[in-house]
């Protein structure tokens, strides 16, 4: 098991398995851009080097070798720098004693730092291999998972409010979370989404939790297609999921335009009011619904298109000058009934798996711990 005790200094680390089940603290030394492109949820970004001074140390070495490249490292760590990591990296492992440090490989970046805070009077241990081993047991045993746990589908039409039944029941994790997307073309959140990379570290890591608190247990997921926005599930799961046993959950249109008024307008309002402010944060959340609505033109035909814009902008003058959101549902009831449902009654038919239950939110909550055991 990884150690956690501050009384003594604390050994590096191989125990992969440890730091994701634990959610231990990790302090990433690698640069910005390598961070950008995927690292993990419990981990902070604290760059021994900056973009360009990795750029300069990169190029330097393919010209003339590592020892030139170790060198003009020295050289770009002047008092100032390495004064100004330390600093950095101190509150660190001051905020996280039980965490660990790491690299892209485990090597020069890792114990250059790990030297200086030793120097500096904080040891700090690294984890062995860096992020690439991280990576490569996240990926293996995202594989073993999806072998591994039965999943069960709750499937339903979009507005039937399946994300809030998986928030609300246990054994499921949220996809469309681990994606920060709503899975529509109207699901695009404040924030924006992983990485690609980023995504499937959350998801090994979600899978491997349920994996080892719960063996055996079956799995609720949300049916997904293959992309959640821009995140992109692995193709053996989702293989898996459309030859899983299905849930389906069933609400009258009345319910789905009132649940599509809460995740689409009034969520999605708060979120955007939360990052930008009253006034910006209702123009980005409305300039946020035209932009998907016009992401759909095509599919709806330049009439109807023009249609549902008209209600749209009245919708959001409406909204803006009285805080009256019944404006909306039009648009949502058209939606549903005239894009999403036909969707949905053809990506049905194209399932494998047995429905094994259907009902509205009380009637599978009631029956949901018997279902885990079919």
């Amino acid at each position: 098991m990884a150690k956690t005790s501050t009384n003594k200094e604390r050994t590096n680390t191989e125990d992969y398995l440890s730091i994701f089940l634990q959610d231990i603290p990790l302090m990433d030394v690698r640069a910005p851009v390598e961070f950008s492109k995927g690292s993990f949820p419990a981990a902070t970004n604290e760059p021994i080097l900056d973009d360009r001074q990795r750029e300069l140390i990169g190029t330097c070495y393919k010209r003339e070798g590592p020892d030139a490249a170790v060198e003009l490292g020295l050289q770009l760590a002047t008092e100032d720098v390495r004064a100004q990591r330390l600093d950095s990296w101190q509150s660190f492992v001051k905020e996280h004693p039980e965490g660990y440090l790491f690299c892209f490989r485990g090597g020069q970046r890792s114990h250059i730092t790990q030297q200086w805070l030793k120097e500096s009077g904080y040891p700090y241990p690294l984890i062995k291999g860096g992020y690439k081993a991280l990576r490569r047991f996240l990926i293996d045993e995202l594989e073993r998972s999806i072998e591994e746990i039965p999943f069960i589908i709750l499937s339903g039409k979009t507005g039937t409010g399946k994300t809030y039944l998986i928030q609300q029941l246990p054994y499921s994790i949220d996809l469309e979370g681990l994606a920060n997307h709503r899975g529509s073309s109207f699901g695009r959140r404040y924030g924006g989404q992983p990485s690609q990379i980023d995504f499937e570290n959350r998801l090994s890591i979600a899978l491997l939790k349920h994996r080892h608190k719960h063996p055996g247990m079956p799995l609720l997921l949300e049916d997904e297609s293959k992309l959640i926005g821009r995140c992109s599930l692995p193709q053996e799961m989702r293989d898996k999921m459309q030859q899983s046993p299905l849930i389906l959950l069933e609400e009258t249109m009345e319910e789905r335009v009132k649940i599509g008024l809460k995740e689409y307008v009034t969520d999605n309002l708060a979120e955007f009011i939360a990052a930008y402010g009253e006034q910006q944060g209702f123009e980005q959340f409305s300039e946020g619904l035209s932009g998907s609505l016009y992401r759909i033109r095509r599919r709806l035909g330049g009439e109807r298109y023009q249609q549902l814009t008209d209600i749209l902008e009245k919708a959001i003058q409406q909204h803006k000058t009285d805080g009256v959101i019944e404006g909306y549902s039009p648009l949502i009831s058209d939606l549903l009934s005239n894009y999403y449902d036909p969707m949905y009654d053809y990506q049905l038919e194209q399932k494998e798996g047995e429905i094994i239950f259907r009902g509205d939110r009380k009637k599978i909550q009631e029956s949901y711990s018997t279902l885990l055991c079919k």
